[in-house]
């Protein structure tokens, strides 16, 4: 698992790649815990290049996502593969977390 980010558009953008499991949710959340602070107008998690996500990395992504409903800071997810889609929607986390199909619509749900 490799976790990038970038801001565009005054929003970070976490691009993660790879596998999240048990064995790295840890470093997942770290990864993260150290990113969330420097959201801007809100956080979007790149996941065109991720592969697979555990039970263990939902639980890092329910965490990130209640943290930064603290803050008030927008949190939207995008570019699911058709497999973490079904994921997302099996495990109702579709109805937690915001799904883009873009960056680009993930930007434009974002407020200004």
């Amino acid at each position: 698992m490799k976790i990038r980010s970038e801001h565009q558009d005054r929003a970070l953008v976490v691009s993660v790649s790879g596998r999240i499991d048990s064995g790295n949710a840890r470093d997942f959340q770290s990864g993260m815990d150290g990113l969330l602070d420097k959201g801007g107008r809100g956080v979007i998690l790149d996941c065109e290049q991720l592969s697979y996500v555990s039970s263990a990395g939902l639980r890092v992504l329910l965490r990130v996502t209640r943290h930064l409903d603290q803050k008030h800071v927008p949190f939207v997810v995008c570019s699911l593969s058709p497999m973490i889609s079904e994921v997302f929607q099996i495990s109702g986390f579709d109805r937690i977390i915001p799904v883009a199909t873009s960056r680009a619509d993930a930007l434009v749900t974002l407020p200004r």
